[in-house]
């Protein structure tokens, strides 16, 4: 790569990220769904050729921020679970992870925009599922090494069911904070929902 072809990526680089940038704000601000290409670009100082040289539409921008923010949370997940030995405690597993994991109600406001206007457009809801089905798979993995020597309560099945049910329980408690913006509250919330959820009670279903 010459050295001229480099500073070119990198330009678009910092094109594409301070576009991301601008519309997570404006979209938080306003509302996905109230915020056209034009205010993004306003927002970010780029022109409408910059934002297509680099998206084709605000769904594929918000899809973008999506993987952002979900590789974040791998990373935030990964480093808190790294202390794992080779015999988890899920307690302590789940207090190391939900004292970093991002609760973000800006972002929380951004995706739930996002979550209803593809609920009502089939595309969307496909593109958004594959996103969601993907962060499952990883929780899945992880919760399949943390449990190799911890069984998962029988009811929730194996790992793939556990991710389920974690997702909910992260979806459910991230509902709550929307309305009531009590992180701290949330963060323990999810705590215990979590250590309750993944601990074994050494009982079958009924």
């Amino acid at each position: 790569m010459t050295a001229r072809a480099g500073r070119t990526t990198r330009r678009r680089a910092r094109t594409r990220a301070e576009l991301l940038d601008a519309a997570f704000t404006v979209f938080a601000a306003k509302g996905f769904g109230r915020v056209s290409i034009e205010e993004v670009c306003e927002a970010a100082g780029y022109s409408r050729g910059a934002f297509y040289s680099n998206f084709t539409t605000l769904d594929e921008l918000f899809f973008a921020l999506y993987r952002q923010r979900a590789d974040l949370i791998a990373e935030q997940v990964t480093a808190a679970l790294a202390a794992d030995g080779p015999e988890p405690d899920v307690a302590a597993a789940v207090h190391r992870v939900t004292e970093v994991l991002l609760l973000d109600r800006d972002w929380l406001l951004v995706k739930t925009d996002f979550l209803v206007r593809a609920a009502r457009a089939p595309e969307l809801a496909r593109t958004l599922l594959e996103h969601r089905a993907r962060l499952r798979r990883a929780i899945a993995v992880r919760l399949a090494r943390a449990h190799r020597h911890t069984p998962l309560p029988a009811v929730l099945g194996d790992a793939e069911g556990a991710a389920h049910a974690v997702v909910a329980a992260y979806d459910g408690i991230t509902v709550q904070l929307l309305l009531d913006r009590d992180t701290e509250r949330a963060r323990a919330r999810l705590a215990g929902l979590l250590t309750a959820l993944l601990s074994d009670g050494g009982g079958t279903p009924q």
